[in-house]
């Protein structure tokens, strides 16, 4: 069968191919937003705040499915584009094991030490209770939600990103309704929020492993696993720069709450968790075109063919520029509108919102940028590059940004922590890209 990936691709088309998983990625987003939605109205914000307050281990968990899933897809289509298809297949089988088993030990340790857990992330006593019972059940189906992450990469590998969104479609819809009817008739209170989430990673997870067992005509499927340990490190190392992006969206997380907390209480923690809602909306359309034309580009990698590369690049920078101005301009028009959703407009918390989004969205003109050219790093399989690139941006500026600009400034440099650590965090990009030009950037 005509391979997807060697096919010659032009602005339109890379969207086009984009597009399953950039729908993917809003879906999944939908996931913590509409749970968001259901607690704030359902519960009130103190319990929205809650749920917040355990977003870093999602994000921790994320970390590791992307990590696994993003770093072997680059080691993956780069065998396929070298037409070493055993190999390609054996290596995706262990890596699927491995992610199975890292979501498995998550489960055990988590539920065992959830008062740590707790504790680490600084819960308030009146979060106490709502965030050990959400916690407890987001852990126990941290398998799902790891072997969720990991498919979603490897159905677009495959040729299959239609696939993969459809499974997203039906999971997202699942939850949705699900949050409903455990939150509104039932009375399940923050526990119906955990179980509609959990049920929802169980579709795309249960359904990634029938598919990959019966696609033994396709271009990827499980076979015998054979154990390389260079094939993980390898992994691990080139899909570091997301791994890193997690994990520092996990302490970066800490340090917003404890932040908010100090200057607002319960409803700083509730607002900034409202504003994350925007974010995870247009970033979800950037890490979904990212990770969608990833497998192309490594493809193009390693066929050597330097011309199809380059323009694949630079349609994609164009691309994403064009959409940071969008996602910029729609937050300022329909900002209030969104916030309303989630909390009267009498309330404090919308008060807040409201108030800092106008700082806090001049981050999303940049953040598409950074996103796709750390992404563009791993698919060249240059992990050290885009590790540095995320690291730098989402960890050591955003860190140091959260840190200072509210001693200098007061609130408003809480609102412009973001926006500062973006516009570091391009000119690192924009600096690799110079250095690395040979490769996508001359004529």
């Amino acid at each position: 069968m005509i391979n997807p990936l060697a096919k010659q691709h032009n602005i339109f088309s890379l969207v086009k191919f984009a597009l399953p998983s950039m729908l993917m990625m809003l879906f999944l987003s939908m996931y913590i937003i509409v749970d968001g939605i259901f607690v704030s109205r359902v519960l009130g914000t103190v319990a929205l705040s809650a749920v917040n307050m355990l977003y870093p281990i999602i994000s921790l968990e994320m970390s590791i499915g992307i990590m696994i899933a993003s770093g072997g897809s680059a080691i993956i289509a780069r065998k396929l584009g070298e037409e070493d298809e055993q190999s390609a297949h054996s290596d995706f089988s262990f890596l699927v094991l491995v992610a199975l088993v890292a979501g498995l030990s998550i489960a055990l340790l988590g539920t065992i030490g959830i008062d740590t857990v707790l504790s680490v992330l600084g819960v308030s006593e009146m979060q106490y209770e709502l965030c050990y019972t959400y916690g407890i059940i987001l852990f126990a189906f941290a398998p799902m939600f790891i072997l969720q992450t990991v498919f979603q990469v490897f159905f677009v590998t495959a040729g299959k990103p239609t696939l993969g969104l459809t499974v997203i479609v039906i999971a997202g819809v699942t939850n949705m309704v699900l949050d409903y009817v455990f939150m509104v008739p039932l009375h399940m209170g923050i526990a119906g929020a955990a179980f509609a989430t959990g049920i929802g990673y169980c579709i795309p997870a249960i359904t990634g492993f029938l598919f990959f067992f019966k696609n033994k005509n396709g271009i990827l499927y499980f076979t015998k696993p054979r154990f390389d340990g260079s094939v993980l490190l390898k992994a691990c190392a080139n899909g570091s720069s997301e791994m890193v992006t997690n994990i520092a969206n996990a302490i970066t997380t800490l340090l917003f709450n404890y932040t908010f907390m100090q200057y607002w209480g319960e409803n700083g923690v509730a607002s900034i968790t409202i504003i994350m809602y925007f974010q995870y909306v247009f970033t979800a359309i950037y890490f979904g075109y990212s990770n969608g034309v990833a497998p192309i580009i490594s493809f193009k990698y390693g066929s050597g063919n330097k011309e199809q590369l380059r323009g694949t690049v630079k349609n994609s920078l164009r691309f994403v520029v064009i959409c940071s101005v969008i996602s910029f301009i729609l937050s300022q028009i329909v900002s209030g509108a969104v916030i309303s959703v989630f909390t009267s407009w009498k309330s404090a918390v919308h008060s807040i919102t409201n108030n800092g989004i106008r700082f806090y969205s001049v981050a999303f003109i940049l953040m598409g940028i950074n996103i796709f050219v750390s992404a563009l790093f791993t698919a060249l399989s240059d992990g050290k590059t885009s590790a540095i690139i995320s690291f730098t941006r989402t960890f050591l500026f955003l860190v140091a940004t959260i840190l200072l600009l509210p001693h200098i400034i007061g609130e408003l440099g809480v609102w412009l922590a973001v926006p500062v650590a973006e516009t570091l965090g391009l000119l690192v990009s924009i600096a690799y890209l110079i250095k690395d030009r040979k490769w996508f950037l001359e004529n």
